[in-house]
This record gives structure tokens, C-alpha cells and sequence, in this order.
């Protein structure tokens, strides 16, 4: 997939004003650009890979804002935030799978944007699996009676 397929599909990405739009029209996004940080990494281009990444996580982000403003319950809404939430685990996979064959000196800008999908998966698992019961209470042990 070249760089007009990854524009255009940004553009309809850009369009789109429904979070489950929004995030349908991620998926097909994520993946070109997946690809495209694949084929500019096997050519040593890592300015073009830690760009693509850098746009990547804030296309999750401007999904993720947009999914907690539209559908703030994520019990009731969990599909949409399942869907994120798997997203970004593909994200995170990719960055890692490209950290690992990175130069040392694009390290710091990937680490970022690692770190960032990281958060917000974090946050979305939280949404999504909220404690339901409060942290038990630790009782100290009681001194044991001397005979």
C-alpha cells in the first residue's frame, strides 16, 4: 500500500465524526500504516516509521477522546471500546516488533510513542474491567497468646 492509499484513508479517517466510525475507519488506517512503517524500516527509512507511529498513536487517541465524550459508559458500550483496545494492542506489537530492529539512535521517539499506546491501553483495559469490589482490607496479624 503506497503513501496516496495511507492518505487516503487518513483523509476518511479525518471525516469520520462517530467514534465507531471513527474506530472502523482506524482499523483499515492502522493497517496501511502498519504496513507502509514495515516496508520504510526494511529500507532503513526510520524517520518515515517513528512519523508514521507518531500519527498512529494520534489517531488512537483522537478515537479514544472521541469514544469516552460520544459513549462515556464503557459497560454499555464495551464493543467500541473492545475494538480500541485491540487496536491498540496491534499497535503496540508493531512498535516492538520495530524497536527491536531500530537503530539506537531512533530508540527515544519509539519508546514515546510506545509508552503513550501503552497508557491508553492501560486505560481502556480499566474502563472496560472496572474493580467491582473494593480492595480487601489487611488485618495485622495477631500476636500469638504465650503458653
Amino acid at each position: 500500500m503506497g503513501v496516496d492509499k495511507v492518505a487516503d484513508l487518513q483523509k476518511n479517517f479525518d471525516k469520520e465524526t462517530h467514534a465507531g466510525g471513527k474506530i472502523k475507519s482506524l482499523e483499515r488506517l492502522a493497517e496501511a500504516q502498519f504496513e507502509a512503517t514495515r516496508k520504510a524500516s526494511a529500507s532503513g527509512d526510520f524517520n518515515t516509521v517513528g512519523f508514521t507511529f507518531e500519527k498512529y498513536r494520534d489517531n488512537v487517541r483522537a478515537c479514544f477522546d472521541l469514544l469516552r465524550k460520544q459513549e462515556p459508559d464503557a459497560d454499555k458500550h464495551s464493543g467500541d471500546y473492545r475494538r480500541l483496545e485491540l487496536q491498540t494492542r496491534l499497535g503496540i506489537r508493531e512498535v516492538e516488533d520495530t524497536l527491536v530492529i531500530a537503530p539506537p539512535e531512533v530508540h527515544p521517539p519509539l519508546e514515546i510513542v510506545h509508552k503513550d499506546i501503552l497508557d491508553m491501553d492501560d486505560e481502556l483495559i480499566r474502563l472496560l474491567f472496572p474493580k467491582r469490589t473494593p480492595e480487601p482490607v489487611k488485618v495485622p496479624p495477631t500476636p500469638e497468646a504465650k503458653p
